[in-house]
């Protein structure tokens, strides 16, 4: 029941060519850099990324992105201030890029963790985004079907977890990690703190163990120096 690892790159170390990959985070925010980082370090192909953004040099997508490591991009917002790796590689056809609306992009990742075989949606119908989709007259309006989103790993951002894998977040880590965790065949989280089993109650596990497979603890006080250093 131990799922605790050393360091970043052994949590990802098995991680193939050609793996679709969610990562939690929105911006900045709840971002595991140093997981990103250490997959960087693997110099992997083909993988497809599911992200909700496109990335920059600092949270370290942008330049895995830059790297040539990533096939395709599904994403909601891949033209953000500071996303200039997918733009670039993307208007030279190095990278396919999949858009999604964020409420469906959110909702395809909830219904694989759900283990639904998909649902309907008004958004997008009558928009290219609807090309080759099912629709559907549902009470007079019309609606897009949509697939379930799973991936071969997640790695996410939390804040406390103990050594089963049970997690807590903090602020805007809150955003995809959560849901993210439950999508994916494996489960790596990055966590700021390492609590003793029993050290988080049952109301504040916000992601329990059952989804978790590895777990890396880089203290706040390390991720500060390493953005120091690299400035």
């Amino acid at each position: 029941m131990d799922r605790v690892v050393a360091t970043c790159d052994e949590a990802v170390a098995d991680i193939p060519n050609g793996a679709f990959i969610m990562i939690g985070g929105f911006g900045p925010p709840g971002i595991p850099v140093n997981l990103v980082q250490a997959l960087r370090r693997r110099r992997l192909r083909d993988l497809v990324l599911i992200y909700c953004g496109g990335g920059t040099e600092e949270d370290g997508i942008g330049g895995l992105i830059a790297d040539g490591a990533v096939r395709k991009l599904i994403t909601s917002y891949p033209t953000h201030p500071g996303a200039s790796a997918v733009r670039e590689r993307y208007l030279r056809e190095e990278i396919e890029l999949e858009v999604l609306p964020q409420g469906t992009f959110v909702e395809r990742i909830r219904a694989a963790g759900a283990g639904l075989g998909g649902f309907y949606t008004p958004t997008g119908v009558g928009t290219e985004l609807a090309e080759g989709k099912e629709v559907r007259i549902i009470d007079g309006r019309a609606y897009l079907f949509e697939l379930p989103l799973r991936a071969d790993y997640a790695l996410i951002k939390a804040y406390r977890a103990d050594r089963w894998g049970n997690l807590t977040y903090r602020r805007t880590m809150r955003n995809f990690n959560p849901i993210m965790a439950t999508a994916a065949n494996i489960v790596i989280a990055e966590v700021d703190e390492l609590v003793p089993v029993g050290g988080l109650s049952p109301e504040e596990i916000e992601t329990p163990c059952i989804f978790v497979d590895r777990v890396v603890v880089v203290p706040r006080e390390e991720i500060r120096r390493v953005a120091r250093e690299s400035r």
